[in-house]
C-alpha cells in the first residue's frame, strides 16, 4: 500500500531527565522554581539503575542513561509501554504494546554523544594504560549510542538516526522524526535529544572561550547577562498519526504543525548579524505550519543568556512578529543550557505550558535589555493556547524551527 501523505503529527507522551527535575511532574514545578547560582548544573539523584541492569548502566554513557529514562516514561505516558519478567536486576523487560515494530522508528538528537566516556578513558589510558581501557568505550562513546539502545531496548525495527546538529539537534530531531510520520513512514517516532558534555575539557574550553556565566545566574534577555549555565538532560516525546491515536484513545498534548532547518554560512559559534539565519528559520517553520506570524501567540525561545544569541534572537523575532508581539520565554534561566538535548526538553516544557494554559517565567531576567524590544515575562502568566513557535540555535550556524499547537 502506498503510505499516505501529509498526516497531522500528534504527540502522545513526554518524558524528561533535567537538572530542575526528573519526570515530568517535578519538570514543570522546577521550571517556575528560583534555582541556586551554579554555571555548571547536573543531575541529583539520578541512579540509572531504576531503570536498566547494573551491567546495563556500567557500559553505558550518561547521555544514554538519560535517553532510557526518558523514554521509558514518555512510552508509559503514552499508554505503549509493557513490561514482562525478566532474569535482570530491574526486574522486567520494556516492550510496546500494539506497534508495529517495523513501523517504529528513534529519531534522536545529541551534541557531542558519549563525551563524557571518551574523557574518562583517555585518563585511563594515560594514567594505567591500553590494557586498562574498556572494551566498551567505542559503543559507548558514538553518538549513535542512545539510539541504538532505544531500538534495542524497545525492539524497533524502523530507523534508528541521530542528528548532531549542535544546540539545535533535539530540535531538529522532532523535526524529522515528524517528517517520517507524515509521510508515512513510521507510525511511531520516539524522538527528542540526550547529551551531557559537562566534562573537565568541555567545562575548560566553555570557560575560556567565556560563554560560560561568571556569576553563576543564566539570566535570558537581562541587560547584565553574562553567559550560560552549562546543564545535561534528555527529553524524549512520543510521535504518532493524529488520526491513528485519537482512535485508540491517545492523550494527545499537541500537533506539530510546521517545522524548519537552516544554515548561517557565517561563523562557528557566533550567529549571523541580526539573527538573518533565525528570522529566515522562523518564516520558514510558520509558512511550513500554513499560518501568518500573528497566529503564534507564544515563542519558546532559545535564549542561552549570552550577549550575542539573545541579540540576535530578539531582533529577529521583533522583525517576524512585527506589532503582533508574542508572549516570550526561556526556560533556561530554570535547566541550563543542555546543548544538544535542549530544543528537546524545551517541546516538553511547550506541551505542558499548553496543557497548563500557563507560560513559565524566565527566572534570571531581572532588568530586560533596552535594545531588546520583546514581550518576556518575570512571572508564571497565564495563557490561552495557541500555536507555539520553539526555537533551537546551536554552533555552526544550525537554526531550528518548530511550530506546535494544542489539538484541535
Amino acid at each position: 500500500m502506498k503510505p499516505a501523505l501529509n498526516r497531522s503529527v500528534a504527540v502522545t507522551g513526554l518524558g524528561v531527565v533535567s537538572p530542575v527535575g526528573i519526570g515530568v511532574n517535578a519538570f514543570w514545578e522546577g521550571l517556575s522554581r528560583p534555582t541556586a547560582a551554579a554555571n555548571v548544573r547536573r543531575l541529583s539523584d539520578f541512579d540509572p539503575r531504576r531503570w536498566m541492569s547494573h551491567k546495563q548502566a556500567r557500559t553505558s554513557d550518561i547521555a544514554t542513561q538519560m535517553a532510557v529514562a526518558a523514554a521509558d516514561e514518555a512510552l508509559a505516558d503514552a499508554g505503549l509501554l509493557g513490561h514482562a519478567e525478566s532474569a535482570d536486576s530491574v526486574g522486567f523487560a520494556p516492550h510496546l504494546i500494539g506497534v508495529d515494530p517495523e513501523l517504529a522508528a528513534v529519531s534522536l538528537g545529541t551534541g557531542i554523544g558519549g563525551v563524557a566516556t571518551l574523557e574518562s578513558q583517555a585518563e585511563i589510558l594515560n594514567r594505567q594504560g591500553e590494557r586498562r581501557v574498556s572494551p566498551h568505550v567505542v559503543p559507548m562513546t558514538m553518538p549513535n549510542a542512545g539510539a541504538a539502545a532505544l531500538s534495542i531496548r524497545y525492539g524497533l525495527l524502523g530507523s534508528a538516526a541521530v542528528i548532531t546538529t549542535a544546540c539545535a539537534a533535539g530540535t531538529d530531531a522532532i523535526a524529522a522524526g515528524a517528517r517520517l510520520v507524515a509521510a508515512g513512514a513510521a507510525d511511531l517516532v520516539i524522538a527528542g535529544g540526550s547529551d551531557s558534555s559537562l566534562t573537565p575539557t568541555c567545562i575548560a574550553g566553555f570557560t575560556n572561550m567565556r560563554a560560560l556565566s561568571r556569576s553563576g545566574i543564566s539570566r535570558p534577555f537581562d541587560a547584565h547577562r553574562d553567559g550560560l549555565a552549562a546543564s545535561q538532560a534528555s527529553g524524549i516525546i512520543v510521535l504518532e498519526p493524529f488520526d491513528l491515536a485519537r482512535a485508540r484513545g491517545a492523550r494527545i498534548y499537541m500537533t506539530i504543525d510546521g517545522t524548519a532547518s537552516t544554515a548561517d554560512a557565517h561563523h562557528v559559534t557566533a550567529p549571523a548579524p541580526h539573527g538573518a539565519g533565525a528570522e529566515r528559520c522562523m518564516r520558514m517553520a510558520i509558512e511550513d505550519a500554513g499560518y501568518r506570524p500573528q497566529d503564534i501567540t507564544h515563542v519558546n525561545a532559545h535564549g542561552t543568556s549570552t550577549a550575542l544569541n539573545d541579540a540576535a534572537e530578539a531582533h529577529a523575532i521583533r522583525r517576524v512578529f512585527g506589532t503582533s508581539r508574542p508572549v516570550v520565554t526561556s526556560v533556561k534561566g530554570a535547566t541550563g543550557h543542555s546543548f544538544g538535548s535542549s530544543g528537546a526538553v524545551e517541546a516538553v516544557a511547550v506541551a505542558l505550558t499548553i496543557v497548563n494554559e500557563l507560560i513559565p517565567p524566565t527566572l534570571g531576567l531581572s532588568i530586560q535589555d533596552p535594545e531588546l524590544d520583546i514581550d518576556v515575562p518575570r512571572e508564571l502568566t497565564p495563557w490561552t493556547p495557541r500555536p507555539v513557535l520553539s526555537n533551537s540555535f546551536g554552533f555552526g550556524g544550525h537554526n531550528g524551527s518548530l511550530v506546535l499547537s494544542p489539538p484541535a
